[in-house]
């Protein structure tokens, strides 16, 4: 195999026309030198130069590997420029997918001081929720999953770097007008004859199970993964909801009021990435921007 280092001695002895004169260019001993060009012929398979005397002259096959040389030397300097821009965040990529209520509260703040810190990063977003972002991380379509779970599920994430981000709260969702829209307490089983508007499959699933906990199911009329449309729903008085305090950050809910529901339900929120990909500068500098913008 060709090495890099034998290149450039090659390169020099070519430009000075001697071991010795290529020597002191590198600043090197000029038996170094001809070990390393001895090396070289080894791996080439054929003889480089040809010695007259004091002088040296590249033979047909040297020449081929000196006019080569220069691309492949430029090649790898440009090479370890960039990993080393990488590695110092001067540049880099991050491919990040986050649920929606996510990407409209930790998501913007964690990015932006990102990019204020480390301005040749570039990070892409693209949304999915759970459990197909945590796919996608799997899967290698993205570097970073922002996802939640229900409950502790200890195997479910056991090959992934977990970075626990905070825990949020499921509130009630009630028309202003509502008979216990004043209230400051609900008990789920208190919302056992309503009509239900339901999130996404998930938290639709959790929704189920802690109605069959309270000992009815809930009649589910309407059913959307955009949040917004819940709580419009929920504001006309077409029905009630449950839904996380994250999701009602940046929306106002109009014609609605939020209650709270016992039992107490919660889901935790967590940045997620491959044990390798915790390693590269700018997923780590991610994940700890991601925790930076998580309320405490």
């Amino acid at each position: 195999m060709i090495e890099a280092r034998h290149l450039r001695v090659l390169r020099a002895v070519a430009a000075t026309g001697s071991f010795s004169a290529a020597a002191r260019e590198l600043g090197c001993t000029q038996p170094a030198v001809s070990q390393q060009m001895k090396a070289l012929e080894t791996s080439a398979g054929t003889p480089l130069l040809i010695r007259t005397g004091r002088e040296m002259r590249l033979t047909q096959a040297g020449e081929a590997l000196v006019r080569h040389a220069a691309g492949i030397l430029a090649g790898l300097t440009a090479a370890e420029e960039e990993i080393a821009a990488i590695a110092g965040l001067r540049a880099g990529r991050v491919r990040l997918v986050s649920f929606p209520s996510g990407s409209s509260t930790l998501v913007p703040t964690a990015l932006a001081a990102l990019r204020a810190a480390h301005p040749g990063t570039r990070v892409s977003l693209v949304e999915a929720e759970p459990p197909r972002s945590v796919e996608m991380l799997r899967e290698g379509d993205c570097d970073v999953a922002l996802a939640f779970r229900y409950g502790a599920s200890g195997a479910e994430w056991d090959d992934l770097v977990v970075r626990p981000l905070l825990t949020d709260r499921l509130v009630g969702l009630v028309p202003e007008g509502h008979r216990l829209a004043a209230a400051g307490t609900v008990a789920i089983g208190d919302l056992a004859d309503e009509s239900w508007i339901a999130g996404c499959p998930r938290c639709r699933r959790q929704l189920v199970e802690v109605c069959e906990e309270a000992g009815f199911v809930p009649r589910i009329d309407f059913a959307t993964d955009d949040y917004p449309a819940v709580i419009g729903l929920v504001g006309a008085g077409l029905g009630v909801a449950v839904l996380p305090e994250l999701a009602l950050e940046s929306v106002r809910p109009k014609g609605a009021r939020t209650v709270s529901v016992e039992p107490a339900v919660h889901r935790e929120i967590v940045a997620l990435t491959l044990p390798d990909l915790a390693q590269v500068p700018a997923v780590a500098a991610t994940l700890d921007q991601l925790t930076l913008a998580a309320p405490r």
